[in-house]
């Protein structure tokens, strides 16, 4: 692992290319020196800089924090970031030692076959991937016992609703048996992480510590009895938070973005991770006509906010995820330019997970029930994780863990599970 430096880029034209060991890493690779647009600071304080272009939005520009040795692909016109170390600039490679506080200038491609291989070594697929991946801080992350590299995989987060409300099941899973059942089927299914709720977002009667309590626990409590599958608790209650923490739920899940001031507390006292999500209204109230200039920049701006008061609180990077919260205290507009404009919110540099399944944006934009948004929901899904999610929260786990698996393979971050078509001298069907 290699630490975070102070870089800077300036112009520097018809300089020759220096190579130097990379220090720590596996592989045998090099640092490469390579040249981008005069003035601009690339790498300050541990994050690089893209400088604002088209496909980042106008005036947008765009943050990656550097966390490991980065890999870096140069060209002056159309810097492109292709994952969390790895830029795309044209036809030429590179790497930005992070580890000195050295400031370093860019130098122009002639070094792309030289190294291409030793690059191949720390991503295989980059030389041909042209889809935007997140920039994170920190993307191996130890969740219960479970490991993930964001990096590298998208989540799929299964949802049971221990509610007689529930906005999709209306109630199917309120029976305990009932809850326990869908949750362990999930987990068959593939699923990477369930996600338990006892109190739903929309507006009603306030429930209860206690029976929200009671509602959520004995399913945390019979799940983690029978597997490690990643537990999240969906609450904004600390209390509610505290005793799920004790009962084996491994994450947090709040859908009112810290309402309850004490429950970033209970969560820094734990072990466990924290999901901040955006939304505007007080927990279980109306908010008519929801309003935003600029709805991917507000809800950026809300959830950084966020982060730095869990932060202070003592949750350290590595147990934060942002969700923008599609449809909660939106409208369908709304929703369709937060999976647009998903890297505004993935530039945060956290985990971002998308809650899209079966929400009314879908119902909307394809007029159709509940009943008939599985399409639209996988679509949305993938849109998402080809701008960036890294966590997707799912109704229907078979048929989503499908769809995001492609979605990775689609992204080169995960090899098919079997090559035979046209790869020998007889035709496989």
């Amino acid at each position: 692992m290699v630490d975070g430096g102070v870089f800077r880029a300036v112009e520097k034209r018809d300089v020759p290319v220096r190579l130097e060991p990379c220090k720590d890493l596996r592989e045998q690779l090099v640092f490469v020196e390579f040249s981008m647009v005069a003035g601009r600071e690339l790498i300050e304080r541990g994050r690089i800089m893209v400088p604002p272009f088209a496909q980042f939005g106008a005036g947008r520009e765009v943050f990656a924090p550097v966390i490991e040795c980065g890999v870096f692909l140069a060209d002056t016109a159309r810097p492109q970031p292709v994952n969390q170390n790895t830029v795309r600039f044209g036809d030429a490679w590179g790497l930005v030692n992070s580890a000195t506080d050295e400031r370093r200038h860019l130098l122009a491609r002639p070094t792309f076959r030289r190294i291409a291989m030793q690059l191949s070594a720390l991503s295989p697929s980059i030389g041909s991937m042209s889809f935007t991946l997140p920039p994170l801080r920190h993307p191996r992350r130890m969740i219960g016992d479970r490991t993930f590299d964001f990096s590298r995989q998208v989540a799929v987060m299964a949802i049971v609703n221990r509610t007689p409300d529930s906005f999709y099941d209306e109630g199917a899973n309120f029976a305990l048996e009932d809850a326990v059942a869908a949750a362990l089927r999930a987990v068959k299914q593939g699923a990477d992480w369930v996600d338990i709720g006892g109190v739903p977002f929309a507006p009603g009667e306030p429930l209860s510590v206690a029976e929200e309590t009671a509602r959520v626990v004995p399913v945390v409590e019979a799940l983690r009895a029978d597997s490690d599958v990643v537990i999240s608790v969906d609450t904004f209650h600390a209390e509610v938070a505290r005793r799920s923490i004790e009962a084996g739920a491994t994450v947090i899940n709040d859908t009112t973005g810290l309402s309850d001031p004490d429950l970033a507390g209970v969560v820094a006292q734990s072990a466990a991770s924290l999901v901040i999500v955006h939304s505007r209204a007080q927990p279980r109230t109306p908010f008519a006509r929801p309003h935003y200039d600029d709805v991917a920049a507000e809800v950026r701006d809300f959830l950084a906010a966020r982060v730095e008061t869990a932060r202070s609180a003592g949750i350290p990077d590595d147990r934060l995820f942002v969700d923008p919260g599609h449809d909660l205290n939106k409208n369908t507009l709304h929703s369709l330019e937060l999976i647009r404009n998903l890297d505004v919110i993935t530039a945060l540099g956290l985990p971002t997970l998308v809650a899209l399944s079966n929400k009314d944006f879908i119902g909307e934009v394809l007029d159709v029930p509940k009943s008939r948004r599985l399409e639209g929901s996988l679509a949305s899904a993938v849109a998402c994780v080809l701008n960036g999610a890294r966590v997707v929260r799912v109704h229907e786990v078979a048929e989503s863990v499908a769809a995001i698996r492609m979605a990775e393979a689609i992204l080169g971050l995960r090899e098919p599970a079997l090559l035979k078509h046209n790869m020998s001298d007889a035709n496989e069907r």
